[in-house]
């Protein structure tokens, strides 16, 4: 069985430098925002191209104790509307609603699976205050059109590049566009942590200060609390194995785009249907990080059973909406066509920087023998 995602045999090629990275923090005894973390946030903000990255929890935290901070500094007040896709992970929305902030679900362009500018401008009202683009699957939104809806507008950008570490766009890696972006280092992820992990990247000093006060308590200085913050703090350990995995990043995504090639030029199946591949995207394929490689067919059930007898393993990302999820089943009504049909289609063929060239010729084969 060709698996889906291969974490053991990922971490197997770094395991020598990850047990000394341990062991070295162990030795250390200082564990929660020490060197370890301090090392890995001026190599990911170098990497990302930007002023400051501050280490979080997760990535759900990354966004929402963003969104708080612009509410502390007077930026957002509740009620203030945050347009984000629709066909995103409901951690997405999670972290406007607990801000206590309202999201507009605004459908995606569905070549890209992306949010649309076009719709975007469409949704923006005189209570609109941040675009949310998700570079959804690993894909790079289309920044510079946000970019210049935000200027025209006076809106804040907040991107949420939980999947796509080193995706560029004209030069300039995600995480460095917006005014802020979150970043989730779950282990399944292209940067992946040996746990739970998040980083928030941004060039504006003043968000990055309330943004580290905030995941500390709300306290800048030992029991002095400014504001009602929370415990959301990326530890040493992680920071340590994630510093041993970045400078192979770039690597490892090249491979990933190397799979994804082989996916685009073999796979011939009418009943499948390929991600979108722009002409601006190039022959390089910067401009995705391939954290996934979503196709849509419209029998997913029975292509998925098939996949998996041939000996392939796929995932579903994601099986349910979020304005379907009973989380929000104020809008369980709601008719979003065209991320409903995303939803109700998609399935996510393996990709990783560790398949063998015989494993993609196995799925290719399978995913063109169904029928």
């Amino acid at each position: 069985m060709i698996s889906f995602l291969d974490l053991k045999k990922i971490n197997e090629a770094y395991a020598t430098e990850l047990t000394t990275a341990v062991l070295d923090v162990v030795n250390s005894g200082w564990y929660i925002r020490g060197g370890a973390v301090q090392k890995f946030e001026n190599e990911f903000a170098e990497y990302c191209g930007v002023g400051h990255c501050i280490g979080v929890a997760n990535g759900l935290d990354a966004l929402t104790l963003t969104l708080r901070a612009w509410k502390e500094l007077g930026v957002l007040a509740e009620g203030d509307e945050v347009i984000v896709p629709a066909n995103t992970y409901i951690a997405s929305i999670l972290a406007i609603t607990e801000n206590s902030l309202t999201p507009v679900l605004v459908e995606p362009d569905p070549n890209t699976l992306n949010l649309c500018p076009v719709n975007t401008r469409a949704a923006i009202t005189d209570k609109t205050k941040v675009i949310l683009p998700v570079h959804l699957y690993g894909r790079a939104a289309d920044m510079p059109a946000f970019v210049g809806l935000a200027e025209e507008f006076g809106l804040k950008i907040l991107e949420d590049a939980a999947q796509a570490h080193g995706a560029i766009i004209e030069g300039a890696k995600v995480g460095s566009w917006g005014d802020a972006a979150g970043f989730s280092f779950y282990p399944g992820k292209n940067l992946g942590a040996l746990g739970d992990a998040g980083a928030v990247t941004t060039n504006d000093p003043e968000l990055a200060n309330v943004i580290l006060c905030l995941g500390n308590y709300g306290s800048s200085q030992k029991y002095i609390n400014e504001y009602q913050g929370v415990n959301s703090r990326l530890d040493e350990i992680q920071a340590a194995c994630l510093s041993v995995k970045l400078p192979h990043l770039d690597a490892d995504t090249q491979r990933r785009r190397e799979v994804a090639r082989r996916y685009f030029q073999e796979i011939k199946n009418p009943h499948v249907l390929l991600p979108f591949l722009a002409e601006e995207m190039g022959s390089d394929l910067k401009h995705h990080a391939f954290h996934l490689f979503p196709v849509l067919c419209s029998d997913r059930d029975r292509f998925q059973a098939h996949l998996q007898e041939s000996g392939v393993q796929t995932l579903i990302h994601y099986p349910i909406p979020p304005h379907k999820q009973m989380a929000f089943k104020e809008w369980n009504q709601r008719s979003v066509p065209v991320t409903e049909h995303i939803h109700q289609s998609v399935l996510s063929l393996p990709i990783s920087p560790v398949m063998e060239h015989e494993d993609v010729a196995k799925v290719v084969e399978a995913v063109n023998a169904f029928r």
